[in-house]
């Protein structure tokens, strides 16, 4: 079958990697705590405070989403970094997987870790939330898609003819 999509584009597994995944957790995030609006004007909280975001109605909620994709593309963007470091990553089908749900394990804490306790929010930072379903979430629906695209646009060596 042919191919139609040129194999290495650092530009194209940042972003569709970056909204896949954030695409996931914003489908998991509506799904597990229900379809309102303050969960991502949370998201905006991070910038602006809870009082002034969840006050906002639509533009923060907006503000959230925006915000909310431009993270998974940052998480995207370090992923290809890390694979640029470490080819080995996604050098099979199967590491790529394992990186990605790893990855999305390093998603999960570095948000609950070190994003969030720094942001306006301030959240704990130590010691780490356990949450079996937004870690699992965020290890199948943000770093896998987020690896399984990194190595859907890396460059490989053409196939022999």
């Amino acid at each position: 079958m042919p191919d139609f999509l040129p194999r290495s584009n650092p530009w194209r597994a940042i972003l569709w990697g970056g909204l896949l995944g954030g695409l996931g957790d914003f489908l998991f995030a509506f799904i597990f705590y229900g379809w309102k609006i303050r969960v991502f004007q949370s998201v905006a909280a991070g910038l602006l405070g809870r009082e002034v975001a969840f006050a906002g109605g639509a533009p923060t909620f907006a503000l959230g989403v925006g915000l909310h994709f431009l993270i998974g593309i940052i998480w995207a963007a370090l992923f290809h970094v890390l694979t640029r470091l470490l080819p080995a990553l996604i050098r099979s089908t199967a590491n790529t997987v394992l990186a990605g749900l790893l990855f999305g394990l390093v998603v999960f804490y570095g948000m609950n870790s070190v994003v969030l306790p720094l942001s306006a929010l301030h959240t704990q930072a130590w010691p780490p939330a356990w949450a079996p379903w937004p870690i699992t979430a965020h290890m199948l629906v943000v770093g896998l898609p987020i690896a399984l695209v990194a190595r859907r646009y890396s460059a490989r060596p053409p196939a022999h003819e």
